[in-house]
């Protein structure tokens, strides 16, 4: 949530519609499938939607969205349909800077007792 506001953590339920059984997401769709490094992977996946809504507000095509982020077109496909492999944090950060967009990194301690710390991308409007 961008205001701040933490969501309380549920537990996923099955819920039954007609014959198939459904389980509400809690939240980080990376962590409902046991991906390793949920956080991360939700993190980069918003980076990049936000990479795509850059590239699409300048109304680039990819080619040119290529030779301004300094890489070729398939690989700005790959980004823009979200195959994110070998695409570093890092990577994702440069070329917002590339597009116009600051990036602010902000490390504080944690203010939940007994929560794990956790990684967020929050866009600024």
């Amino acid at each position: 949530m961008s205001n701040g506001a933490r969501r309380k953590k549920r537990v996923n339920k099955p819920v039954r519609t007609g014959a198939r059984e459904v389980i509400e997401s809690g939240g980080n769709v990376f962590a409902d499938l046991n991906v390793p490094n949920a956080q991360e992977s939700l993190a980069q996946a918003k980076l990049a939607r936000q990479i795509g809504q850059l590239i699409a507000d300048r109304k680039l095509t990819q080619v040119k969205a290529a030779a301004l982020l300094g890489i070729d077109q398939p690989k700005v496909s790959a980004l823009l349909r979200g195959r994110l492999q070998g695409f570093s944090s890092d990577r994702l950060f440069r070329f917002l800077n590339a597009l116009g967009s600051d990036v602010e990194i902000v490390v504080r301690p944690t203010n939940r007792k007994s929560a794990k710390a956790h990684t967020r991308v929050v866009v600024a409007s």
